[in-house]
């Protein structure tokens, strides 16, 4: 460490006025440590110091300097590093490949997660650090996400989830050479201990039971043995593979989705006396009150809008799964907004790409878009303690098989 009054006198000498004098000064100081730290490691790796001849005992020496370029926090250093004649020392310090000791790649990656276009990386890298990268570079960067991604993928999950919710966005995507929109649907599960969790990512251009048969077996190949409870959007044969699946799970369609669809055509001055009498019948206290409400709705729209009672009617079997709970477990599945939330998270990201070039370049971003997003889910459910012990009285036999309970 320098003393102080010799440190404040080698910045005069230097003539450090300003952050571009620092930089300048600190890469000539990086440059002068590594190349001592490169010296002490070859003096130990040989076993002799430089010149002391009488001391070697090995039959390699010294053999020049190789020039490198590696970029810092303080711009680009260009280093010489010993080399030996038999070419078998590798610095410790600076591997033999590395170009980088900046963190430059995590950053990129970090950014790259955030939204940023290439094009933005790029400048953004530039303007900070003074380097000047290729959208190549930037791309070479983030393509190593795609192994962790589908390690990520692959994980094995836990046995059970007490509440798993089940929704899409879509994107658009260059496929065939034609742009497609495809849908990119998201699993998200609770787990006992109340904390939340991206169970995966999967891209589709259609919906089907298969579909869904050949997801949901995906999660039992990765480990889940159980499911108390499916929230889920009206996708279409998502309960047929549901109930092939994980047949003892209850499925609870979700209501805010239902609402939304049965407004799509009603008039706009209308909307808001529909959407309250709507209220009316999944705000009810019990399942025998919502249906006295929905006979009303009928009694007073059917003419009108003969769809939305017939609608509400055929899907009732599982948007009326959460009268059966009290309030604490009805407000966490009666709609999808645990997912909903990184939905929007994602589609924040995704909006300054209009077109994905490939299923690589869109999965890559989703990752790394989930993970950035997960890391703020450090809480548990709100009321979880009391929702849990609901869940074991209404699910006791079955909780009763894990080691959780």
């Amino acid at each position: 460490m320098f003393k102080r009054e010799e440190l404040k006198k080698i910045l005069k000498e230097r003539k450090v006025k300003n952050l571009d004098d620092f930089n300048d000064f600190m890469r000539e100081i990086s440059k002068e440590v590594l190349e001592s730290l490169f010296d002490g490691e070859l003096t130990d790796f040989l076993g002799y110091e430089k010149y002391d001849y009488k001391s070697k005992g090995v039959d390699n020496s010294r053999n020049g300097y190789t020039k490198k370029g590696i970029r810092s926090k303080f711009g680009v250093i260009d280093l010489e590093v010993p080399r030996d004649r038999k070419s078998e020392f590798e610095s410790a310090v600076v591997k033999k490949r590395q170009r980088d000791i900046s963190g430059l790649e995590e950053k990129i990656i970090s950014m790259y997660a955030k939204g940023m276009t290439t094009r933005d990386i790029q400048a953004h890298i530039e303007d900070i650090y003074g380097y000047e990268l290729s959208a190549e570079t930037v791309s070479t960067i983030t393509d190593k996400v795609l192994e962790r991604a589908k390690e990520w993928q692959a994980r094995p999950l836990k046995e059970i989830y007490s509440i798993v919710f089940m929704d899409a966005i879509f994107l658009k995507m260059r496929r065939e050479g034609q742009v497609r929109n495809v849908a990119i649907y998201a699993i998200v599960g609770i787990d006992l201990e109340g904390n939340k969790e991206v169970l995966g990512l999967w891209i589709s251009e259609t919906e089907s039971a298969k579909f869904w048969l050949t997801v949901l077996n995906e999660l039992k190949n990765r480990g889940v043995q159980d499911i108390l409870i499916f929230s889920v959007d009206g996708i279409t044969g998502i309960t047929d593979a549901i109930r092939s699946v994980f047949p003892q799970a209850e499925i609870q369609r979700c209501v805010v989705h239902q609402i939304r669809n049965s407004l799509r055509y009603v008039s706009w001055k209308e909307r808001k006396t529909v959407a309250r009498d709507l209220k009316s019948i999944y705000k009810a206290a019990t399942e025998k009150e919502a249906l006295s409400y929905l006979d009303d709705f009928e009694k007073r729209w059917n003419k009108k809008y003969p769809h939305i009672a017939a609608s509400w009617r055929k899907n009732w079997g599982e948007l009326a799964t959460y009268f059966k709970y009290p309030q604490e477990i009805r407000t966490l599945i009666y709609t999808t907004n645990p997912i909903e939330s990184l939905n929007s998270g994602i589609k924040k990201v995704a909006k300054t790409r209009a077109i994905f070039p490939n299923e690589d370049a869109l999965f890559k971003l989703l990752y790394l878009a989930i993970s950035d997003i997960s890391k703020k889910w450090t809480m548990k459910i709100r009321n979880w303690a009391v929702i849990y012990s609901q869940l074991n009285i209404y699910f006791e036999e079955r909780l009763s098989k894990f080691v959780y309970v």
